[in-house]
């Protein structure tokens, strides 16, 4: 817990300076999260953004190369508080099978926002994760950004994730396709639900986290019995 609230050890190479260390620098990820929800990544400028916290983009260019390592320093950000929510919450629980479901319930609940972190809403930010953070590793330069360490916590999170699986299901083959594919299920679900609903069986109600959280458990388990 930095002077600023929870922070988390991101790979230096996303950013210039990292905001999580300055009042400026938070107030910059504040503003950058509601403009990508509002606008998308398509639209997203750091003019705006700048006219938005009443700055300049010369002092935004001082913290991100560009927008797209915005975009993956706050998909780097959600994942860490994803995988800290899973930590703090598998502390003292040994049962293979009730770890699998903290793990599920965490990957689907991160979006409740939480006074640790008061520059981030994670609420608002769970739903740019899944309108725009595959926009952040679906591209050409995937491999160069790989190899530069820029979708480790990510990849830190999966393997966290295929580890809870093989405790559970030691002969399980697929562990971490299972894991990767519990994250992708959790967004797609919901996007299909609020945007494409013939391609989910997710209702777009006040209930769609509780019934995505079901569905993912019922599958889950099932595949490993």
């Amino acid at each position: 817990m930095g002077e600023h609230g929870i922070q988390f050890d991101l790979n230096s190479d996303l950013f210039i300076k990292d905001p999580q260390t300055s009042s400026y620098g938070q107030k910059l990820l504040s503003a950058s999260i509601l403009l990508f929800d509002d606008l998308g990544f398509e639209s997203f400028t750091f003019k705006k953004l700048a006219q938005a916290i009443s700055s300049t983009e010369a002092s935004i260019y001082r913290y991100f190369e560009n927008k797209h390592k915005l975009l993956l320093y706050l998909t780097n950000w959600y994942w860490e508080w994803v995988g800290y929510l899973i930590n703090i919450h598998l502390i003292n629980l040994e049962d293979p099978k009730k770890r699998l479901k903290v793990v599920i319930h965490q990957i689907v609940n991160a979006s409740n926002e939480s006074p640790l972190t008061p520059y981030v809403n994670e609420n608002i930010l769970h739903k740019v994760i899944i309108q725009e953070s595959s926009k952040a590793y679906h591209i050409r330069d995937v491999d160069k950004e790989n190899k530069e360490g820029l979708f480790e916590s990510y990849q830190t999170l999966v393997d966290k994730v295929a580890c809870v699986i093989k405790r559970l299901s030691p002969s399980f083959a697929y562990p971490y396709m299972l894991a990767s594919n519990l994250f992708e299920m959790s967004n797609n679900q919901i996007f299909f639900a609020e945007h494409l609903p013939k391609l989910t069986d997710i209702k777009n109600n006040k209930d769609k986290y509780n019934k995505l959280e079901e569905a993912m458990c019922h599958m889950c388990f099932k595949i490993l019995n």
